[in-house]
Parts: structure tokens; sequence; C-alpha cells
């Protein structure tokens, strides 16, 4: 359990909070390495990655980044949310998914490539303190793009979840659920039916007398044993009803003996083609955004109030991505899931995150054999519930209630990219939301506002028209002007027709800072400036 926020003491990540908060930090590290394990292993090959890249990710991650970010609690790993971009950039590289092992080490080694120079990006973009821009993407677009990455997950592991590897678009294979159960390999299946089953009956048990062990951990150690007794990995066949099917080493996890032989050194032939240019700006936005959001999600439950500088942030999980591209992994942001587990185990400092690193480090350099044990239907049901997770009901009614031109935005961008691709799909949204922005009177990128000075010595800014998120730059050099003068400000929105979501909470952040440096910022707004 975690230490209440009303404790006194804050805890502080340097040498001192090192050996204060060891017990902790070891404790939580230990249990998020048993959620990472696995789904680094799943990441890794729904990616079209070697298994061990998403360690080697998660490994710098904890032993690289911890010491150049000031997020406290959050942990660095291989994301979900970039499997498809992983995936279509080995696939548009060459990968043939096994057929030809030759064909699809290139396609990886070039995939590294792009992913050291998205590194670098992200390195530019921290350096040059620009994070804000990759905060102002529309709310609705940015949620509208992760579901359609949890529905294109669904789609492309329930075939391996049923012991099949078909090919095919997403939508091409949501459809195809009904001909992939009636011809599934039925031992395959059992152990992904029974995996999917043990991780959605743990989320509904209550006693933490029962939940000692994460879900993820708990599902391998039921269905490895169950695997090696059904012989899944064994080469040979076996008949059910009437029909043969195919057992062998292709259902299990392969990672090398030496951890050392899995290091792969990446190709920057491809960088300059159109492929590298595309996923390189795929892998700098998307991550950021991914990783900015999850860094603001878990300050949000830090349970004493510590804020991460976000620059700082993205310019360590630059550094950390072009280092673990350099060595063969995935790229990696602050992933939430595993984050929000380690505030609720307990940890006090980021030395959690660098524990977690150095347990999966000894985990793969010690115990290689017991992983080429791990059947990847088991892996395939972990991520089917994670993507179930990014595009679940609850989103879609989140989102709604938001108001409808939000929701229009965002099953805009999930069609965009299921049609099309991730950059297209986001760029779909986006023009939505400025389609809007603009039948609602307003302007794309200048600020409709005029500034009033009073004879009290404060300003007026009178907004009119609709402000939406490429209008907040312009209004924050305003509001920065005006409290480095120490001028009382009051934002008049009685004209506008809408304040996008995003920019009224960047208002309330402004607020704050004017109020706790002695100044006042206060908002006059009207009903018909609240989002529909």
């Amino acid at each position: 359990m975690s230490m209440s926020s009303d404790s006194t003491e804050i805890p502080q990540g340097n040498l001192d909070g090192f050996k204060t908060h060891a017990k902790n930090d070891i404790l939580s590290g230990f249990l998020v390495f048993l959620i990472a394990l696995p789904l680094c292993l799943g990441i890794s090959l729904a990616s079209g990655y070697p298994a061990v890249a998403g360690i080697f990710t998660a490994i710098v991650g904890g032993l690289v980044a911890t010491f150049l970010s000031n997020a406290e609690l959050t942990i660095k790993g291989p994301a979900a949310g970039l499997i498809v971009i992983a995936l279509g950039c080995v696939q548009d590289f060459g990968f043939t998914g096994g057929e030809d092992p030759a064909k699809d080490f290139q396609a990886y080694r070039l995939a590294l490539g792009v992913g050291v120079v998205a590194g670098v990006y992200q390195i530019v973009l921290g350096l040059f303190r620009v994070g804000i821009l990759v905060k102002l993407f529309p709310k609705a677009a940015i949620h509208g793009l992760l579901a359609s990455i949890g529905i294109i997950i669904i789609a492309k592991q329930f075939p391996v979840l049923m012991g099949l590897n078909p090919n095919g678009a997403p939508l091409e294979l949501l459809a195809g659920i009904p001909s992939f159960v009636m011809n599934m390999n039925p031992k395959v299946a059992f152990i992904g039916m029974m995996g999917l089953t043990i991780v959605v009956v743990y989320s509904y048990i209550k006693n933490p007398k029962f939940k000692v062990i994460p879900a993820p951990m708990l599902m391998l150690m039921i269905t490895v044993p169950i695997a090696i007794f059904l012989g899944i990995g064994e080469k040979g066949s076996y008949t059910f009803n009437h029909h043969i099917y195919e057992l062998g080493e292709k259902f299990l996890v392969n990672v090398p003996g030496n951890l050392l032989n899995a290091i792969t050194f990446p190709d920057f032939s491809g960088i300059t083609t159109e492929t590298g240019i595309k996923y390189t700006v795929l892998f700098a936005i998307i991550g950021s955004l991914e990783g900015i959001l999850s860094a603001k999600a878990i300050d949000g439950i830090d349970p004493w109030g510590r804020k991460t500088n976000l620059d700082r942030d993205l310019l360590a999980t630059g550094i950390a991505n072009t280092l673990s591209a350099f060595i063969g992994g995935l790229p990696m942001i602050s992933e939430i899931v595993r984050s929000k587990a380690n505030i609720d185990n307990g940890a006090r400092t980021r030395f959690a995150n660098f524990h977690h690193g150095m347990f999966l480090l000894l985990c793969v350099a010690l115990i290689p054999g017991g992983i080429n044990q791990i059947p990847l239907a088991a892996l395939a049901a972990l991520l089917v519930i994670t993507g179930f997770r990014l595009a679940s009901p609850n989103e879609f009614v989140s989102v709604y209630r938001e108001g409808k031109d939000e929701f229009i935005i965002f099953v805009s961008t999930i069609l965009g990219v299921l049609a099309t691709d991730l950059l297209l799909g986001l760029a779909i949204g986006i023009g939505v939301k400025i389609v809007i922005h603009l039948i609602r009177g307003g302007s794309i990128f200048r600020l409709n506002a005029k500034i009033i000075h009073e004879r009290d010595q404060s300003v007026t800014i009178l907004l009119r028209g609709s402000i939406i998120f490429s209008s907040w730059i312009p209004l924050r050099k305003q509001l920065d002007r005006f409290f480095l003068e120490g001028k009382r400000v009051t934002l008049d929105m009685t004209e506008t027709k809408l304040v996008d979501r995003r920019v009224r909470s960047k208002i309330d952040e402004w607020i704050r800072k004017f109020r706790e440096n002695g100044l006042e910022l206060s908002v006059r707004a009207s009903m018909t400036s609240l989002d529909e």
C-alpha cells in the first residue's frame, strides 16, 4: 500500500532517497517487474520485433531514464500504443512474419535506424522546450487515436490467441473473427482463452490477499505448466474432431540463451526513404504525446503532489530511446498501467523504475530458458485485454459526455485511422476539429482578441469567436507578457462561441501560476463558451 498523501515528508529521488526508501522501491520494482515481463515480451512480438527487444527497452528505461528525468513514479518501457507504428514500420521495410528470417532481420535493423532518429527528434524537442506543442493536439483526436490503436491490437492479436497467424487490414481481421473461432488450433486456443479468463476474473477480485501476485504473472504461472503438459512447443501434430493441427516451437516465445547475442545494431540506410521519414515522425510525435499524457496523469495521482518537468522528461525519454534503438530495443514511453501499479505497490521515488529494470536484466540474463516456455497465445490474451482497455465502451461514453463536437472528432479519428493509417487518421481528426472551429466563427492560428488596458493598470483580454488548441500559443504569449509585468489580468470570454477544453485546462494552470506568485488572473465567461 502507498503512503498517504498527508505525510509531512516528501520522498526525494536523490542518494538519500535511494537509501531511505530502498525497501519500498525495491518491493514495488519487483512487483512491477512481474507485470512488465510478459507485457514487454508480448508487445515486442506483436510489433514484429524479437521478443527480447521489449526487455531491452524496459532495461534502458530503468537504468538510464531514471537518472535523467525528475518523474518520480513513472515506469519507462515499451507501450501497447506504439505496437501499430512499430509493426507498420517493419512491414513497410519488408517484414514477412517468419517466412523469410533474413528479410525479417533486415526489416528489424532498418526499423531500429528509424528508432534512433526518432529518439534524436525527441531530444531536440526536450532541449528546445517545445513539449508544449505536443500537448496542443486536440484531446478528442488523441483519445480517438489511442482507441483506434486498441481496436487494431485486438484485430491483430485475436488470431494469435486462437493459434492462427493470418494477415490483413484491421477491418478485414475484425470481420474474420467468427472464421478464426471456427478454424482455431484447439490446444493453443485453450491456452489463450484460459489466459484471457484468468486476467478478466482477476479484475473482479476485491480481496487484496488473493491479489499478491499481479494478474499477468499469475496467468503465466498457470498457463505455462498447462502448455508444457499439452506439448504446445513439441514439434509434431495432433488430431481433433477429424482435423489435424500443428504444434511446435513457433507457438512459444524465443529469446537467446546469451543476452549479448541478442544485441542488434541499427541500419540507417532507410531513414531518408519515404517509409523512414514517415515512421520517424510517427514514433516521435505519437511517442511524445503518449509519454507526456502518461506523465501528467501519474502526476495527478502522486500521493505527494510532485510534478514532472515535461521538457526534461521528454529529453530523458529521447536519450533513452536513442540508446535503446542502438542495441535493438523498441521505443519507450512513460507507461501508465505499470506506473499506476508502481504507485499502488508503495513506490516512493524514481528508483522503483531503476529496480524494475534491474530485475528484468537479471531475469533474461539468468533464466532465458524459462522465458522460452511461455506460449504466444497467453501473451496475445494480455494484449487483447490491453486493446480492449484502450477502446473500451466506457471511453466512448466518456468522450460523448464531453460534448457532441468532441465525440465527432473522436469517431472521425478512429474511422480515419482504420481506413488509412495513424498519421493520416490523426490529421483527419485535427482537420475535423478545425472545420468545427471555423464553422463556429474562429480562426486557425490567429488569436481573435482585443487587449484593453484599464485605468487601474490592470489588463482585460477580450476573446471572441472560438478558442481552440491552435489559439493557445498566441494567448499564452499574452499571459506570459502580463505575468512578467506583474499585471492583474481578466480573461473576458463572454463573446466567445466555444473554448476548447484543452485550452481551459491550460488557463486553469495559469490561474494557479498567477496566484502562487501573488498575482491575479480571473476569467469572465458565459455558458455559451462551453463545449457542446
